[in-house]
């Protein structure tokens, strides 16, 4: 998945890139059609607070729709990994919605309105 990443404000480590668009890379294993992304790394400062929370955001890309994600943590790999795991979720029920939306429907499903055609076949002994 093509990643565009940008920190805001600061100079990211490359580490912590390679970090993120690796944690990011294993989404593909839940739904392979994710297209890109964008991810922002932000400061958030906060005037009581000594340290900085870090605030990383993520909008991925799929065909039909984005999924976007803000989480905070006291370093950007808490935070990308809370992030990780709250995009699996979307993505597994984006995935569903989509499998469930082509599937056919079975019969138990077909409402009383709907037209059914019954086709017999006679069987030959």
């Amino acid at each position: 998945m093509r990643l565009q990443m940008q920190a805001i404000h600061f100079d990211a480590d490359p580490k912590l890139l390679t970090f993120i668009q690796q944690k990011l890379d294993k989404l593909d294993t839940f739904y392979d059609r994710i297209t890109s992304g964008e991810v922002f790394l932000r400061l958030d400062k906060s005037d009581n607070a000594k340290l900085h929370t870090k605030l990383i955001e993520v909008k991925l890309y799929v065909p039909g729709g984005t999924m976007f994600v803000s989480e905070k943590g006291t370093t950007f790999e808490e935070a990308t990994d809370l992030a990780v795991d709250t995009l699996k979720m979307q993505v597994k029920k984006f995935k569903d919605k989509r499998t469930n939306a082509k599937a056919p429907k079975s019969f138990e499903e077909i409402a009383e309105g709907d037209a059914v055609a019954v086709v017999a076949e006679e069987i030959e002994d």
